[in-house]
């Protein structure tokens, strides 16, 4: 994520959508597939998952999902753009408990509070759900068994149009031939060394950031939506 050089596990991903939903599926190579955390909107990226941001402007969505199926949300608005949020109940602040978010593992003095990014602060809803988003995960091999090698995992979500009316940002919902979104791809891999564990964990997606940091939505793929199908695209 930081240099853009190759990961060391195989992981491609691939993202289809029609007129109800955006489809995006992940396979990972991994020999000893890992994941304990099975309560919802727990924080699965301290184990090995694979993630999904969309970038709406002034607002952006993070999803998040590990081999047990473990889905992490959240919803993030720029503060100096919530003013056109304000008046949503679901995003009052008070009532839904937000909280300020800066950016990952920042802790200079002199930017602690705000982070790095030119833009300042965000408010995260952690309890804020994509209305209507389904996962699957499946395992090609043995789930939390390190006697044994696996194969990897895969992983699928689909996220409707019609939960994304604060992310469209003007643009059509579903959108249209040639419209283009910005859309974070990521995985990220606990890795034990004699015991240790390496940190900050490895973190690998199609477009580097040139930072650690994800939620930098400036950097994440151009993604254009195209009407060919994959058929004609295979030709």
């Amino acid at each position: 994520m930081v240099s853009g050089e190759p990961c060391f596990f195989d992981t491609s991903a691939a993202a289809l959508w029609d007129d109800h939903a955006l489809h995006i599926k992940f396979w990972n190579e991994e020999p000893f597939v890992e994941a304990h955390l099975t309560e919802r909107d727990s924080l699965v990226f301290l184990e090995n998952d694979v993630e999904v941001f969309i970038d709406g402007g002034d607002c952006y969505y993070e999803f998040e999902v590990n081999a047990r199926n473990t889905v992490y949300e959240v919803f993030f608005i720029w503060q100096d753009a919530f003013e056109k949020y304000a008046a949503e109940p679901e995003f009052d602040v008070l009532k839904r408990k937000g909280l300020t978010f800066g950016g990952d593992y920042d802790r200079a003095g002199e930017t602690f509070w705000r982070g790095t990014h030119p833009r300042g602060l965000r408010w995260a809803f952690l309890d804020w759900d994509f209305p209507g988003m389904t996962s699957s995960v499946e395992v090609d091999g043995y789930l939390n068994d390190r006697t044994r090698v696996s194969r990897g995992w895969t992983a699928t979500v689909s996220l409707p149009w019609a939960g994304m009316k604060h992310l469209a940002n003007g643009r059509s919902l579903p959108p249209k031939e040639g419209d283009e979104w910005r859309i974070f791809f990521g995985r990220f891999e606990k890795l034990m060394t004699a015991g240790v564990e390496m940190s900050p964990h490895p973190a690998w997606c199609w477009t580097k950031h040139g930072v650690y940091d994800t939620h930098r939505p400036e950097c994440w793929t151009r993604v254009v939506f195209s009407n060919r199908t994959v058929e004609s695209l295979r030709k």
